[in-house]
């Protein structure tokens, strides 16, 4: 971690989609959060007024475009705008979780690239550069014409489990979809642990036949790993199928949790014995009883300083397990 920012130029403002993860990112920075109001009228319309000097500033946004959606994906808008108008020097969105990413390509015929018109939105409005945290596809960076800082929450992650003793051959690194390898790859790679891949007769969700393993679990402690935790229908299943393959014991990880449309109900009555996420969705939805935080904000803070002092990101990709042990 670097130390607290000094730069009198750097401002942080946090709006309302996920105001616990902005004040830990504050204080991880040792910079107080700016002054501002937000508010919507009776007709759904939004109102911000910045109540301080933001001329010359260097202005760091932090907001997470999680449900509802479009209210928060607005609201960002219009405090960029906000900014623009006010002469701010530059404007920065930190966007923890950046809705709409998985909308990264058209999978059938008529459908919208969602992710590029959000991106092109947030160019239009006068964003200079994007600080997210894994997003759903890397590939969306490439729809803005600014720079895109996309950080990686393996690392974290990896630490976490090392810390808990769940790392060798004891351990295997279970992909419940086989879109998700490289991330199961990776984990497993810090962990030195094999993984393995839960595949489907049917992509369909509405046509899913019974999974099958690819790789072994019998007699292991098995990680599931996926980057959204929406439903929870993912993680429910193959963790049925990790059962009956032999697992020990059951883990889940996800980078988001979002926890919609009777998840709860679906993950606590699925053998799981723990569910990690980070905190970069604030959610009001019941949580299971087996859900536990890990923060990203010292992560996020650390990326703000580095750009704003124009240090490279490149230290913050990556888990250096030999550090933690010298």
């Amino acid at each position: 971690m670097l130390n607290a920012c000094s730069d009198k130029q750097l401002k942080l403002f946090s709006l309302t989609s996920n105001t616990a993860i902005a004040e830990k990112i504050a204080e991880a920075a040792g910079l107080p959060l700016g002054k501002l109001s937000s508010r919507q009228f009776s007709d759904g319309e939004i109102m911000i007024n910045i109540e301080e000097s933001v001329r010359g500033s260097d202005i760091y946004i932090i907001q997470s475009t999680s449900n509802p959606v479009n209210d928060h994906l607005w609201e960002l808008l219009i405090m960029v705008d906000a900014c623009k108008r006010a002469s701010a020097n530059s404007v920065n969105v930190v966007i923890p979780y950046f809705g709409y990413s998985r909308q990264d390509r058209i999978a059938a015929a008529r459908e919208p690239i969602t992710a590029k018109l959000v991106a092109n939105m947030l160019v239009k409005a006068g964003v200079d550069r994007v600080l997210t945290l894994d997003l759903h596809t890397v590939q969306v960076q490439g729809f803005f014409d600014i720079p895109v800082d996309n950080l990686f929450t393996i690392p974290l992650f990896a630490k976490h489990y090392i810390q808990q003793g769940l790392f060798g051959e004891e351990v295997v690194v279970v992909s419940p979809k086989n879109s998700g390898i490289k991330r199961a790859r990776s984990l497993a790679q810090y962990l030195d642990a094999p993984i393995a891949i839960i595949d489907y007769a049917q992509d369909d969700d509405s046509l899913r036949e019974e999974g099958y393993i690819i790789g072994e679990v019998e007699g292991k402690k098995a990680i599931l790993i996926d980057d959204i935790l929406n439903t929870g229908k993912t993680f429910a299943e193959a963790s049925k199928i990790v059962e009956r393959g032999g697992a020990t014991d059951i883990y889940a990880v996800a980078s988001h949790g979002l926890f919609a449309g009777g998840a709860t109900e679906m993950l606590q009555s699925a053998p799981i014995k723990d569910i990690l996420i980070t905190d970069s969705v604030c959610t009001n939805e019941k949580l299971p009883d087996n859900v536990h935080y890990l923060s990203a904000s010292k992560l996020i803070a650390d990326a703000i300083i580095r750009i704003q002092e124009r240090k490279p990101l490149s230290p913050l990709f990556a888990y250096d397990r030999k550090g933690d042990e010298s």
